[in-house]
């Protein structure tokens, strides 16, 4: 009886580092993850508006289509990025992700309180070379830092109802991501 019961451990156990090991290395070996079905459609270090979600033909998996979005795919390896997005009526928000999908910095039109999103992007060595000017504070200038040189910036602005999308496109069509 003991060792029958040592048995079904050992095998929940086994099962459940499998299991685990499975869901963790999942990201890694993706070949259709976001930055890679993306980079057909985008330009590196600019913001480009996505097409209309239609029912069976996201671009995206679980994209809502109440949201109009735009991407900016960076590459950080030529200096910092420099993102400033208008905010529209209802909501927008700017959410950054790594290389492989993992997100890391996120901020909509509330905590910005602007009528635009300004914000510098760079890695740790190109944050450590910026000169500190007592005169700029932090509230004036919003520094990311980004874990890694390559990813995706996605800007998403609310469209409460179907005839005010066009106004949250309009307010995506203005954002840039320039070097």
């Amino acid at each position: 009886m003991v060792r029958t019961l040592l048995w079904i451990l050992a095998a929940v156990l086994l099962g459940g580092i499998v299991h685990l090991s499975t869901v963790l290395a999942m990201p890694q070996a993706a070949k259709q993850d976001a930055y890679s079905r993306l980079a057909p459609l985008t330009q590196v270090n600019t913001m480009v508006p996505l097409a209309a979600t239609k029912a069976g033909a996201e671009i995206m998996p679980f994209m809502d289509p109440a949201f109009a979005a735009a991407v900016c795919r960076y590459d950080l390896s030529g200096g910092p990025l420099k993102l400033i997005a208008p905010v529209s009526q209802a909501y927008t928000s700017v959410t950054f992700y790594t290389r492989r999908s993992v997100a890391f910095y996120a901020i909509n039109d509330r905590a910005a309180g602007r009528r635009t999103i300004e914000l510098d992007l760079m890695t740790a060595a190109q944050h450590a070379q910026v000169p500190e000017d007592e005169e700029v504070t932090a509230a004036d200038r919003l520094i990311i830092e980004s874990p890694t040189a390559m990813g995706l910036i996605v800007l998403r602005a609310l469209a409460p109802e179907p005839g005010l999308m066009p106004m949250a496109r309009q307010a995506l069509a203005a954002a840039t991501c320039r070097i």
